[in-house]
């Protein structure tokens, strides 16, 4: 049966939403928003007519149907529905979904995103244009594509050479243009790619090498090693950076004497840092004085001599030789060393003068050491030169006859000890 309506006595039809389509439904009494299922409905009805007007009163214009000023903010309130609830991309702007998706490729894999462009798209001069390798460019034409410099596109290039040949990811031959693969970790990309040209050097494999072996990325030292100006400011701004420095100038002067030669150089031509380290050297001799009691057994006497310790005096050592070890790299030694040296110092010379025959000797040993002194100084004196060169002085002769009294007498005193004893 055919029924014919009337086109004035139907109303515009606007479609429902499907049956499965969530829609939100705002509660006026709460903040939180929830979704329902819609129930099945074939036409939606428009509002409906208005309070009639007063008598007499003018009707009021009928506002027109536009976006208020919280317009903008539609798609960010449709944002924040339910946790793990993902956005539709279609009601997304396509600019911002291809941003977050190549954002997300990145995160996941690093450079082996942009490698992949090049090693499905480059071929490198000199290899044949057959099969899929007719649709390649060289690596300067996609530099000059890229707005880049062909030398990147070769990293990148290389990167993945050596990563194919570890099995890593698949070799160019088989790749096509456009073809995406699934990529290793991003933290796989530092281990193949270089991204300096010193990388390929002597002098960049040392660098790389070395920072291998320190556990850090070779980038990194890299690009330290190709910016000194850098490295002279982050010294000399930050303490911890000059310690790093001066710990490896150290180990590396350990190797080099020609490293050795400048410092030392550098180190007397400049006053302050001559006087630290003579300062730093005689705190160390007294520090060394104090560890040879204590790890020899042995003091040295101020004639010279090398007898046993006692027991009293090697515990004394040891004692300020452990509050030396337990002083931080950033205390001053110095004030401590010089303590330690002179109370170990006063017990050896106590010990001596304690000990009779010890005291005979050490007495001794240092009348013969000064007699050897003054033998040698005068065994020194050229007469030839005060004759030839006429610089003979009255008072040199008045000196050289009070000296001959004075080793007269000590002569005399020898020769009466010697008859006595």
């Amino acid at each position: 049966m055919t029924i014919a309506l009337d086109p004035s006595d139907t109303s515009p039809v606007v479609p429902a939403p499907a049956a499965s389509e969530p829609v939100a439904v705002e509660q006026p009494d709460s903040a939180e928003e929830f979704w329902v299922q819609q129930p099945e409905a074939s036409v939606a009805t428009g509002p409906g007519p208005g309070p009639e007007p007063e008598p007499g009163a003018e009707p009021e214009p009928r506002a027109e149907e536009t976006p208020g000023p919280d317009a903008a903010l539609d798609t960010d309130a449709a944002l924040d529905t339910e946790p793990g609830l993902v956005p539709d991309p279609a009601a997304l702007d396509p600019v911002v979904v291809r941003d977050a998706q190549d954002f997300g490729v990145y995160a996941r894999t690093g450079g082996w995103a942009f490698a992949l462009k090049v090693a499905r798209s480059v071929r490198p001069g000199g290899q044949p244009a057959e099969g899929t390798a007719r649709r390649k460019v060289s690596a300067k034409a996609f530099a000059e594509l890229a707005g880049c410099s062909p030398e990147r596109v070769m990293r990148h290039y290389k990167a993945w050479d050596m990563a194919a040949d570890d099995g890593l990811v698949p070799q160019f031959e088989v790749l096509v243009p456009g073809e995406d693969i699934e990529l290793p970790d991003a933290d796989v990309w530092h281990s193949y790619y270089a991204s300096r040209n010193s990388a390929t050097s002597v002098r960049g494999q040392a660098i790389s090498a070395a920072a291998e072996a320190e556990g850090i990325r070779p980038t990194k030292a890299l690009e330290v090693a190709e910016n000194p100006t850098a490295l002279r400011a982050a010294i000399l701004a930050d303490p911890g950076t000059a310690e790093a420095a001066r710990g490896a100038l150290l180990d590396r002067m350990k190797e080099d004497p020609a490293l050795q030669t400048e410092m030392a150089r550098a180190i007397a031509r400049t006053d302050d840092l001559k006087k630290a380290v003579a300062s730093e050297a005689k705190a160390a001799d007294r520090i060394g004085y104090v560890r040879q009691i204590v790890e020899n057994g042995q003091i040295k006497t101020p004639a010279g001599q090398t007898v046993e310790a006692p027991a009293e005096l090697r515990a004394e050592a040891e004692r300020h030789l452990s509050l030396l070890d337990e002083l931080d790299d950033s205390e001053e030694a110095g004030e401590w060393a010089g303590e330690a040296y002179d109370t170990v110092k006063g017990l050896v010379a106590k010990a001596v003068e304690e000990d009779p025959a010890l005291r005979v000797q050490e007495r001794r040993t240092k009348f013969y050491n000064s007699l050897q002194k003054a033998t040698k100084v005068f065994e020194e004196l050229t007469l030839d030169e005060v004759m030839e060169e006429d610089i003979y002085e009255a008072d040199m002769l008045q000196r050289l006859e009070a000296l001959q009294e004075a080793i007269g007498s000590c002569i005399s005193a020898l020769r009466k000890a010697t008859t006595a004893s």
